[in-house]
């Protein structure tokens, strides 16, 4: 009887080797290219190696199937967490985030080809780079404060930098946006509709060149003037700034709730309803989490979100991360019961917790010393 030889596994992350440009493809889409971490793994393996490479001028990004990346894979998280196995947890988060630290320091020209959805580690991977290009298929979103998490990722770095107090609006929401909505907010660079990506990146494939104008214009040639539709939350600016540049959760939930009862608008009554659904301990450490990131290097953002990640795995504080997770990801019933239940209950020494220090030797490590003398990060958005 002869022996089966098993069929090799189908790598999960395709790799096109261009001379002067490299293309790294996700390729796990039946789960939307969600972030495990051997995907991981595996892109900080590229991106190292490429970075090295003298002939190697361009990195570009993209995703099999009909999404860029949903983000990381939580459900893994929650089963280990959940398992007791908290140090592989922990782990996911800070290979994640370094790699999101190697992006924004990156001294290789970074294009991702965002068609498709991108959520969450979707986002870590591709707007810290240099050139985003978003299609009529883009769907963007940080939607953690419906899980009990936070936006991570360095989104505490991009959001925090967007006009006004959008990036609030849209990390306590989870609004999402679509292509034309992230070009106008500056999330994208560049909005090229989706059949001409193939040969946009021919186009891309054929430079041989480390300036970033060149490559710029070059993605120039394939775009369309695009503007956000009639009901893009973005036509909502001055009310968002009113609202959410409030100093605390509860003031920012006041203002909407007496937007809502004197207003016929039926935004102010949506981002009401979308405020009140998610975990309470989430809406306050995310606001918080915002607000420093204004004032924080993209390694401070990353440093900090990873305490408040940690903190939400070990579940010391609160379990909002693995009673969201089975309510949206497991049992999928969407019916979460927070705890703390309300805004009010959430004190600020429970949220002073989720932000200490961890002890020593748990804290993330970044190379931040090695990367940031011969690249200096700067503020692309």
């Amino acid at each position: 009887m002869s022996s089966m030889v098993p069929p090799p596994s189908t790598p999960l992350v395709l790799v096109e080797e261009g001379f002067s440009a490299k293309v790294a493809i996700l390729n796990r889409p039946k789960k939307l290219n969600a972030l495990t971490t051997k995907m991981v793994e595996k892109l900080r393996e590229l991106y190292e190696k490429w970075e090295k490479d003298r002939h190697v001028r361009m990195v570009i990004i993209t995703g099999a199937g009909r999404g860029f990346c949903a983000g990381g894979d939580v459900a893994t998280v929650y089963h280990l967490g959940k398992s007791g196995i908290w140090n592989e947890a922990n782990d996911f988060f800070a290979k994640e985030y370094l790699l999101n630290y190697i992006l924004g320091t990156y001294k290789k020209i970074h294009v991702a080809l965002l068609n498709g959805i991108v959520m969450g580690g979707g986002n870590g991977i591709s707007i810290h780079g240099k050139f985003r290009v978003a299609t009529e298929n883009t769907l963007f979103a940080m939607p953690e404060t419906a899980i009990g998490l936070h936006p991570d990722v360095g989104a505490s770095y991009f959001l925090s930098r967007l006009p006004g107090h959008l990036g609030e609006y849209l990390g306590l929401t989870g609004t999402r946006l679509n292509g034309a909505e992230m070009l106008s907010c500056g999330l994208a660079t560049h909005f090229v509709p989706s059949q001409r990506l193939a040969d946009l990146e021919e186009r891309l494939g054929s430079l041989n060149t480390s300036d970033a104008e060149t490559v710029g214009t070059a993605i120039d040639e394939f775009c369309d003037v695009v503007y956000p539709g009639e009901k893009s939350p973005l036509h909502w600016r001055e009310a968002i700034d009113c609202c959410f540049q409030k100093e605390n959760m509860e003031e920012i939930m006041h203002a909407v709730e007496a937007e809502a009862q004197q207003s016929a608008d039926e935004w102010y009554e949506n981002t009401l309803n979308s405020l009140k659904k998610m975990s309470p301990i989430s809406l306050k450490v995310t606001l918080r989490s915002i607000r420093e990131g204004r004032q924080q290097s993209l390694h401070q953002c990353l440093e900090h979100e990873y305490r408040v990640s940690v903190n939400a795995v070990n579940a010391e504080v609160s379990t909002d991360f693995y009673e969201g997770c089975r309510a949206v990801l497991v049992d999928k019933d969407n019916t979460p019961k927070w705890d703390p239940p309300s805004l009010e209950e959430v004190t600020p020494e429970m949220v002073s917790q989720i932000f200490a220090p961890l002890g020593e030797g748990e804290e993330l490590q970044l190379p931040v010393e090695e990367r940031e003398g011969r690249a200096r990060h700067r503020a692309r958005l």
